[in-house]
């Protein structure tokens, strides 16, 4: 199982929680589970493929081009067949996400 660290920045604020918790999100059956993720600032979600195929999650920023995206965007990259990545939450905001490979898989972080 890989475990990779990734940065969300999420909208603009700057408090910390006083303890972070883990938040698990399982791939599986081409769906996130959960799909919505309620957060706070210093918690990390970890991204859990359960499915045959490879998957991502992606920020979608609609609107905006890349670079000027990547204040508020994520990307786990490819993530195999029971492999995980873990990514930080360390702003406040909200954050639509789809799987590069298969745009029909959404799910959102409400980060507080």
């Amino acid at each position: 199982m890989t475990r990779i660290l990734a940065t969300l920045a999420v909208a603009a604020t700057t408090a910390s929680p006083a303890l972070a918790t883990e938040h698990h999100v399982t791939i599986r059956g081409m769906a996130f589970h959960p799909s919505v993720i309620e957060a706070e600032i210093g918690d990390t979600v970890i991204f859990a493929n359960a499915d045959d195929l490879p998957h991502t999650a992606t920020a979608i920023a609609r609107g905006l081009d890349t670079a000027q995206a990547r204040g508020g965007a994520f990307d786990t990259g490819m993530i195999d067949p029971a492999g995980s990545v873990a990514i930080r939450i360390t702003r406040s905001g909200v954050v639509e996400f789809s799987c590069d490979y298969h745009p029909s898989m959404h799910g959102r972080i409400v980060a507080e």
